[in-house]
């Protein structure tokens, strides 16, 4: 036999708290995410240095998710010197190195590769850019972008980020 509450015991503090228990965040997820907010400092703050190293501005950017497919993801960026260049007559549009970090993101996050990786022709949204790196570790997949300077330096910048996440992860 199933027991109850007595009605007058379900009052409004009583309901959500029984929301609250069935509804209680998985440890695992919790701690896991709570490592990566961590690690994911820890990695933009060497990714800043590499870049200022290599005299670059721009931003990086760590994403971790816990499933295979992407279906939502924790990030954090982080600016070096800008978040995007300055326009002039030469380049009327300039750049937004923050969209451009996440459009690499995105597109890692759709195909499972490094972006720029071509296993496919690049959708709308995507523009193919070199410059983000993705790695699987026990805790899901992580995710490492710089946008800023040439290809080559952006992935640079990148690796010493996701190298970092790796370990911490």
């Amino acid at each position: 036999m199933r027991k109850t509450l007595p009605e007058s015991l379900l009052t409004g503090p009583v309901i959500a708290m029984l929301a609250r228990m069935q509804t209680a965040p998985d440890p695992d997820k919790s701690t896991a995410a709570i490592r990566f907010n961590t690690a994911a400092d820890r990695a933009l703050r060497a990714m800043k240095q590499r870049a200022e190293e290599l005299k670059l501005i721009g931003v990086g950017v760590v994403a971790w998710s816990d499933a295979v497919p992407v279906q939502s993801w924790t990030s954090k960026m982080m600016v070096v010197g800008q978040l995007a260049s300055v326009t002039s007559k030469k380049d009327p549009a300039g750049e937004n190195f923050l969209g451009i970090a996440y459009t690499k993101a995105a597109e890692m996050a759709e195909t499972l590769r490094d972006s720029g990786s071509q296993v496919r022709p690049a959708k709308i949204g995507e523009y193919g850019y070199r410059g983000g790196l993705m790695a699987r570790a026990k805790t899901g997949i992580l995710f490492a972008t710089f946008s800023g300077g040439p290809a080559e330096d952006d992935l640079k910048v990148a690796r010493t980020g996701l190298d970092l996440l790796v370990a911490d992860l």
